[in-house]
């Protein structure tokens, strides 16, 4: 009797375990009331001018110090396809200052792009958010949608501020989407988040040392491209690669090769060629050689902005890259429309559409723009080449890309950075295919792996979309990319 007994009881137990799971009881990520509250408040139900998606979407904002009132705007796009079972995937553009929704999701690997004179938006059949849960960020403050209530942060920023305010980010969205904060992570982006992805990286990293449970972020690795990386390696490689595609003549690159990009103390002489060097490029477009130009009165504001930065007198070099380019003659080459900067910030200033995002909630007195005009950066090292071995020696997965048509921070420079780092090689450069095509080469070394997508601009996914959304299903799935056609 005793026995039957326990059996029954241990039947009961079981059958009570059972009936719990299934109706959610015993679920540790089970949505509490106040966090559905808080995700349906971010939840965007439409945009103007939107097609129909089967896709959930979250936009707002996420305060990361409350004191100086700085809060961040993001825009969240689950997956297409079993988001409680993909990774989460955050982006990050560059600038430093330019924003991650106006190039990121608008232009480049986001679902959603505006189109010109068109008022509905135009679905991206190549999003990332096919392979991951898509998240965008506008960082730092003053970038985008992204505020502060305290002015003088707007000329306090720079790459330390910045990894710390988007680490602030990221512990406060997961408490808000607590369903995701058991998903692998990673983080992407391209441009001068070449610094900032290795830097959040490391913050992450360095903090889950000692993070409580509920603070942990499960960070797997990152992924940059056309990245900046190491100063002195970016100045040399896109000189030499300026000269090897016929940009800037042989008594110039003469000129610029006996610049010392090392030193403190740039020349006279050096500055006044770097001046000729960017000359060069105002009748081209420096971040997609074969490209054409848009033919719109006005500034064409690209993702490498200027440097304020006194104590690095060679960062001011890139200023020249940056002033208005002259337009030349516009015609759309394989469905790539250089104006569309233009109709993202039509779209984005729209009224509508801000009150559809939960954006500028707070009024901010300037309009939204790719790049800010607002911000000031003072602070940034050299090189972030030592973060990258700290967390390739960590274990953590890194891939680095670069599209071989970028005149601003062009393949060489990345190979010369690579080549600092002095790693060993596992797979020697070797092809990698897009079906039956070559879409670039690829070099593995001992915890890195090296990309080149074919005939790709500063902005991959603009430029190459199939390709670059083969790229990214292979990283998260850690997988090589096809040696063959297939």
């Amino acid at each position: 009797m005793g026995h039957c007994s326990a059996v029954f009881l241990n039947c009961m137990l079981l059958v009570l375990f059972l009936s719990h799971r299934i109706v959610g009881i015993a679920r540790p990520d089970r949505l509490s009331r106040a966090a559905l509250a808080r995700q349906e408040a971010d939840r965007v139900h439409s945009l103007p001018g939107q097609p129909k998606v089967g896709f959930k979407q979250y936009a707002g904002y996420v305060t990361v110090n409350k004191s100086h009132g700085r809060a961040l705007f993001y825009w969240f796009f689950e997956a297409t396809d079993k988001p409680d079972e993909k990774p989460v995937l955050l982006w990050l553009n560059g600038g430093p200052g330019c924003s991650s929704i106006g190039y990121g999701e608008a232009a480049e690997l986001g679902p959603f792009f505006p189109q010109k004179h068109q008022p509905k938006l135009k679905l991206n059949p190549y999003s990332w958010n096919k392979a991951a849960n898509l998240l965008f960020l506008e960082a730092p403050v003053g970038v985008g949608f992204s505020y502060t209530n305290t002015s003088r942060d707007l000329s306090e920023l720079g790459d330390t501020v910045t990894a710390k305010d988007s680490y602030r980010f990221l512990v406060n969205w997961f408490h808000r989407f607590p369903q995701f904060k058991s998903h692998e992570f990673y983080i992407s982006g391209e441009s001068y988040a070449g610094h900032y992805v290795p830097q959040l990286s490391e913050v992450i990293f360095d903090k889950n040392k000692v993070a409580r449970r509920k603070n942990y972020i499960n960070l797997k690795g990152f992924i940059i491209g056309n990245a900046a990386i190491d100063e002195e390696a970016d100045n040399r490689g896109m000189i030499d690669y300026a000269w090897d595609h016929a940009v800037i003549s042989d008594s110039l690159y003469d000129e610029l090769k006996g610049c010392n990009f090392t030193s403190q103390n740039i020349s006279s002489e050096c500055i006044s060629s770097m001046n000729k060097f960017y000359s060069s490029y105002e009748v081209i477009d420096i971040y997609s050689l074969y490209t054409p130009t848009c033919v719109t009165v006005g500034r064409r504001l690209g993702q490498f902005r200027p440097l304020n930065i006194g104590r690095v007198p060679n960062q001011n070099l890139v200023s020249k890259s940056m002033s208005p380019i002259k337009m030349g003659q516009h015609e759309k080459l394989a469905g790539y429309d250089p104006c569309s900067s233009d109709y993202c910030e039509l779209y984005f200033n729209r009224p509508d559409v801000q009150v559809a995002l939960h954006a500028n909630t707070t009024r901010i007195p300037y309009p939204w723009t790719h790049c800010s005009e607002v911000i000031m950066w003072q602070e940034a090292p050299q090189s972030v080449l030592p973060v990258i071995e700290k967390l390739r020696a960590a274990g953590l997965r890194i891939w680095i890309y670069s599209g071989d048509t970028d005149g601003r921070v062009p393949v060489t420079s990345t190979r010369y950075s690579l080549k600092k780092l002095g790693l060993k090689t596992i797979e020697e450069w070797t092809p990698w295919y897009n079906h039956q095509q070559v879409g670039g080469w690829a070099e593995i070394y001992e915890g890195l792996t090296f990309v080149t997508i074919r005939n790709a601009g500063h902005q991959v996914p603009t430029f190459s979309p199939k390709s670059s959304l083969q790229l990214i299903r292979h990283y998260l799935a850690n997988k090589k990319l096809p040696a063959s056609p297939f």
